[in-house]
């Protein structure tokens, strides 16, 4: 099957051609993919980020993949929301380290009115920094998005991980289209989306291109697209999963750059379990974003010198930390405990 390399931005993708992608000979899958990079981003600079666990565990949930899930017994000790100057002198830390965007992650079914409350000032703090904020609290009512965009968030995570098919084989407590509610209201609040999914669950290569034709004809694509992969953690249902091939990864990485050239890719959790080679292979393949730090709310990740180094043998520079409009004019100052305070 021909496939007609797009050109122009799309939302009218049929599944046919999104599989038609994956199956293109490697190398020109990987053609078409740089191609797309390079007609909407410099081809060797990376978006930098950092995740932080504001809420860890106790997660009333079933996803098979999350050790947070209080339904699994993972070892994982439950902590309680973190207190406002606490994450805003972590995000000081990971802006000073080369971190643009600061992601703050609760393990919530959806939170609760009083912890948004808090959460509101950690947004309010962050950007006061001038970074880009991003928070994933699970799923929100349109109330809850109109309240954390009034504070300023920029991005809100919510991943759909898979294909509708799968999704039942992975997670019962919600529905699909409790996700596609969650984007929606997200969307409606007028934030950016960030929304991908996990590959490595046991799933097909068919549900791995619906899941990327979803993200392709949602009315608007998201600002950015995370791709994870599995990571194994025992005590959950998916320890012992096959793992998967990593050209097998790396197609999901093209096809995703493919279809939605203008989002930022990011290579997600799973790098501290890839060589740098397949890593490269994910940047030439139009990945242009990551977590920087030494977790992923409660997984390994890479250490900060292992990236630097890896990004200066490849000639990638991470994304310059853009003046915020609206913080320029704050006063950010900073007592002797690191407590961040920003005044207008």
């Amino acid at each position: 099957m021909s496939v007609v390399m797009p050109e122009d931005v799309r939302h009218d993708w049929t599944l046919a051609e999104v599989q038609g992608l994956f199956a293109l000979p490697f190398s020109d899958l990987l053609f078409r993919a740089q191609s797309a990079h390079r007609r909407h981003f410099e081809p060797n600079t990376v978006q930098v980020s950092t995740l932080l666990s504001i809420k860890t565990g106790a997660c009333p949930e079933d996803c098979a993949y999350c050790p947070q899930s209080a339904r699994y017994d993972t070892g994982l000790k439950a902590e309680k929301l973190m207190c406002v100057d606490d994450v805003v002198a972590k995000a000081k830390i990971a802006r000073d380290a080369g971190a643009t965007r600061f992601c703050m992650g609760a393990a919530y079914r959806s939170p609760k009115d009083k912890d948004l409350e808090q959460i509101t000032e950690m947004v309010k703090g962050v950007r006061s920094l001038g970074m880009e904020t991003c928070c994933t609290l699970g799923m929100l009512t349109p109330a809850q998005a109109k309240k954390l965009a009034d504070a300023g968030l920029d991005y809100y995570n919510h991943n759909i991980d898979t294909s509708a098919e799968y999704y039942k084989d992975i997670i019962s407590t919600r529905t699909f289209q409790d996700r596609l509610d969650t984007l929606q209201n997200v969307r409606d609040a007028g934030m950016h989306v960030c929304c991908g999914g996990i590959v490595g669950m046991g799933e097909k290569g068919e549900d791995r291109a619906k899941m990327l034709h979803t993200l392709a004809t949602l009315p608007e694509h998201p600002e950015s697209v995370p791709i994870n992969q599995l990571v194994q953690v025992q005590g959950t249902p998916l320890d012992g999963t096959a793992n998967i091939d990593p050209f097998d990864f790396i197609r999901v990485i093209a096809v995703a750059r493919i279809l939605m050239p203008k989002a930022h890719v990011r290579l997600s959790a799973g790098r501290s379990e890839m060589h740098d080679e397949m890593q490269a292979l994910a940047f030439f393949a139009g990945a242009n974003s990551i977590f920087y730090g030494e977790k992923l709310l409660t997984t390994g990740n890479p250490d900060m010198e292992k990236d630097r180094e890896l990004f200066a043998r490849l000639g990638i520079k991470p994304e310059e930390l853009k003046e915020r409009s609206d913080t320029a004019h704050l006063d950010i100052t900073a007592d002797e405990d690191g407590r961040i305070a920003a005044t207008r």
